[in-house]
């Protein structure tokens, strides 16, 4: 019985050691959405998304789509992405719109629905996305 016992403490070791590894942190993925339209580009880049969530899971990855330049368009509330842009912030996606490109095509916050955030400048907002352990991702 005495033996039983000290295999089973012995697994119980071994297993609970190697837990933490078994749960890994969630990745972290930073979109740049700065294309036009052309062949509904914008909405090819959602869907994109949506099947990576799919197919990762949502508790696995963050995502974070930062708009600017042609980009920003996809993220109004008129634009033909709108249902899409809700969907995917229920499932966890954070949409960041560009400042400097909302002033360039002449929008303010009212043009976008609440799910999208501001950020000051999109490039910028890359960049710290990626220094903070973001990969990079342009669909």
């Amino acid at each position: 019985m005495k033996i039983q016992f000290k295999y089973f403490v012995m697994i119980l070791a071994l297993f609970t050691s190697a837990l933490p590894a078994a749960i890994a942190e969630t990745d972290k993925i930073v979109v740049q959405l700065t294309r036009d339209n052309e062949n509904y580009g914008h909405r090819k880049a959602f869907f994109q998304i949506d099947k990576v969530l799919d197919t990762i899971g949502e508790k696995n990855l963050e995502v974070v789509v930062i708009g600017y330049e042609n980009g920003i368009l996809a993220m109004t509330q008129n634009a033909s992405t709108a249902t899409m842009l809700t969907k995917l912030a229920n499932r966890g996606v954070k949409f960041k719109a560009c400042r400097i490109s909302m002033n360039a095509w002449e929008l303010n916050e009212n043009d976008f629905p609440l799910e999208v955030e501001f950020v000051p400048a999109g490039a910028p907002e890359m960049i710290k996305r990626q220094l903070a352990g973001y990969k990079y991702w342009k669909p």
